[in-house]
């Protein structure tokens, strides 16, 4: 499959350099096909393929990345890297068919061409889907960064933050107070960008300290390969029972849900200098976010083995047994907490636009429109702070909500809608990866919530056992 060649023959002849000052053309389109080209950024050229790249890929590697090692745990090595290839493949095919849907309806943004196949319920129901996994991805960011700074106590067991560790118990350490320094010093001013391509620099700057825990956990593998403490590890699952034979299904839902970009895909196309690129950004991007992933895996496996945490981040909470053990947990709890606060408004951009898209479906575009484009940033910003300062035991229900709501938006929508075929381009073998995928997302979305419930059922069950 290619994205390239999604464009109709037609409109790659009347293509023009997005540089040159529109003319009077009698065979133009009635309509941009771009965004921009009626948001009223004149000085604008487009963005880069470097920039676009690193915004789609910090859309990808957000907080997911640290369960990866614990899915190595369950399948062994050879399994766990073979679901992390297929799944990007599998993610490269579904956008793949957005876009070339996309070109057919002459869409320009994912609530669009559901739209065209689905009319109003279709374009409603993907927004609906993308505020409920942003707004609980957001949420759950933002938990983890005051669970990082401020520390968390949890079963009466307190784990001090970075902060606290290193000034002590103080009000200005506190959980409350350090969120909302970050809320005001970091996501309210990068929430104000109307660009996605403005958040360039930073979506590189997120995927360097993505980097940078991958690179300390690398070194400190080697050093402890090198003097024999860590064993081999496990290349395939361990099965001794039906029991265990379940649970190596537990771990579906984070790979179908490892490679969700799809909601930002059309803002970065729209962007684009060069439109016919998206092909090489979504590749370069998912290649750059699988090699991450699975070094990540590999390596945080390795390091900690059996007894690797579904966060691997929680691993490096104890001794090392490496000098400046302390030092390298801080310089990987601190580099990750900057990189979600730098993943934070990439993701925010397409909530607030579908968000607007929901409640103003027939306004002028939001870029214009500074009252409503503030309102609409800073309510959503307010209502995240609150739920993660007053609700953060909503992780379970917001993880449950957002995997549901991520396999619609990554997998059972692009499926849909080219099953459904409105404009008679999809193959046979179009529909039967389609039928494939549908199926796939709605195991996963099972296997979420048999696991979900089944831990708040014991969780519950264990005080009166």
């Amino acid at each position: 499959m290619t994205i390239g060649s999604l464009k109709p023959a037609k409109e790659k002849k009347e293509k023009k350099s997005r540089k040159s000052k529109p003319v009077v053309d009698e065979k133009a389109p009635l309509l941009p096909t771009k965004q921009e080209e009626c948001s009223g950024f004149d000085e604008f050229d487009g963005a880069s393929f470097t920039g676009a790249v690193f915004n789609l890929s910090t859309t990808i590697v957000g907080a997911g990345i640290m369960a990866l090692p614990a899915t190595m745990k369950a399948l062994g090595l050879v399994l766990g890297i073979a679901m992390v290839i297929f799944m990007a493949f599998l993610a490269e095919a579904s956008i793949e068919m957005l876009l070339r849907f996309s070109r057919a309806g002459k869409s320009t943004s994912y609530g669009g061409v559901m739209g065209d196949a689905f009319g109003k319920c279709g374009r409603i129901a993907l927004q609906v889907c993308v505020l409920v996994n942003n707004v609980g991805m957001l949420i759950v960011y933002m938990i983890i960064i005051g669970d990082v700074l401020s520390g968390t106590t949890s079963s009466g067991i307190h784990h001090a933050g970075v902060l606290e560790g290193w000034f002590g118990a103080y009000w200005w350490s506190g959980r409350t107070f350090v969120l909302l320094v970050v809320t005001l010093a970091v996501f309210a001013p990068l929430a104000c960008l109307k660009r996605i391509d403005s958040l360039s620099f930073t979506s590189t700057l997120s995927v360097v300290l993505a980097l940078v825990f991958l690179v300390i956990t690398v070194g400190i593998t080697i050093f402890k390969l090198t003097n024999g403490s860590i064993s081999m590890p496990r290349l395939l699952p361990d099965v001794t029972g039906l029991t265990s034979f379940i649970n190596l299904f537990t771990v579906v839902p984070v790979f179908v849900t490892a490679f969700i970009c799809h909601y930002n895909v059309h803002s970065i196309d729209n962007e684009l200098e060069d439109n016919t690129q998206i092909k090489a950004v979504v590749r370069s991007s998912l290649a750059l976010c699988s090699s991450v992933y699975i070094l990540t895996s590999l390596f945080g496996f390795l390091l900690f083995g059996d007894a690797t945490l579904d966060d691997v981040l929680a691993n490096f909470d104890a001794d090392l047994g490496i000098p400046y053990g302390f030092l390298l947990n801080d310089v990987v709890r601190i580099s990750y907490a900057v990189h979600l606060m730098l993943v934070f408004p990439i993701v925010f951009y397409p909530l607030r636009l579908n968000l607007d898209g929901l409640l103003f479906p027939s306004a002028s575009p939001l870029t214009l429109d500074n009252l409503r484009f503030a309102s609409i940033s800073f309510g959503l910003i307010g209502t995240i702070f609150l739920g993660a300062n007053f609700i953060p035991s909503i992780w379970d229900a917001f993880q449950f909500t957002g995997a549901t709501a991520a396999v619609c938006i990554g997998f059972i929508f692009p499926a849909a809608i080219t099953l459904k075929d409105r404009h008679g381009i999809a193959t046979k073998k179009d529909k039967i990866l389609c039928v494939f995928m549908i199926g796939l997302a709605v195991f996963s979305n099972l296997v979420a919530i048999y696991c979900d419930a089944f831990a708040l059922f014991k969780k519950n069950a264990s005080p009166r056992e």
